[in-house]
């Protein structure tokens, strides 16, 4: 959790207490049903909860945003920058449903009012967005061809409507039919542990 308020100084008291619970929910959850890798729990602020901020570094959200966060899973990164951005209005979505039903007691839990999540497949989810948000669930043109109906063409934000993913590795491969429009960002621009160095987030307006 230290690692949350180290980047992100000036969370309120209850984005804090969210935040916090994240632990023992996931922990518990992930006993029961597998939405973390069970190797890799301890490292749920830096590895899960810090990178999905990493989107919240590239663009502060203005109020009555729409996001759809695409493939989940347990809520990643669609959980975290729920917290963030209590005033946006966030989609959860995911094929697998034991996954969805996890964020979804999640979100119960920790009192979360701004977000759905819905056991739904990429092609049959129909609603407008300003944002879709993702990490790794496919390589970025499949992806991009799932969402671009799914972009809203109301502007709210200083960046255009777009799609915003984490990846990891070489993203060249990942941009080549968008390469005039993607931006590329190194997470370690954002976050110093070396866990970061071969990441990055990258933004298609769309």
């Amino acid at each position: 959790m230290n690692e949350i308020l180290e980047y992100f100084p000036h969370l309120t008291d209850k984005q804090i207490e969210q935040f916090k619970a994240l632990q023992a929910l996931y922990e518990d959850w992930n006993q029961k049903i597998n939405v973390i890798s069970r190797k890799d729990i301890s490292n749920l602020y830096s590895h899960h909860v810090l990178h999905s901020l990493a989107i919240a570094k590239a663009i502060n959200f203005k109020d009555g945003t729409t996001i759809m966060d695409f493939g989940t899973g347990g809520g990643f990164p669609g959980i975290p920058l729920a917290i963030m951005f209590p005033n946006c209005k966030f989609k959860l979505i995911d094929g697998t449903g034991k996954k969805i039903m996890v964020a979804n007691e999640v979100i119960k839990a920790i009192g979360l009012t701004n977000v759905v999540a819905e056991h739904i497949r990429g092609e049959e989810e129909k609603g407008k967005y300003n944002f879709i948000v993702s990490r790794a669930v496919m390589p970025l043109p499949d992806l991009i061809k799932i969402v671009k109906k799914n972009i809203s063409k109301e502007q709210n934000n200083a960046l255009p409507n777009g799609v915003i993913v984490l990846k990891g590795g070489n993203t060249e491969g990942e941009i080549h039919e968008h390469k005039k429009l993607a931006e590329i960002t190194p997470l370690s621009n954002w976050f110093k542990d070396d866990w970061f160095k071969e990441k990055s987030l990258i933004y298609i307006p769309l």
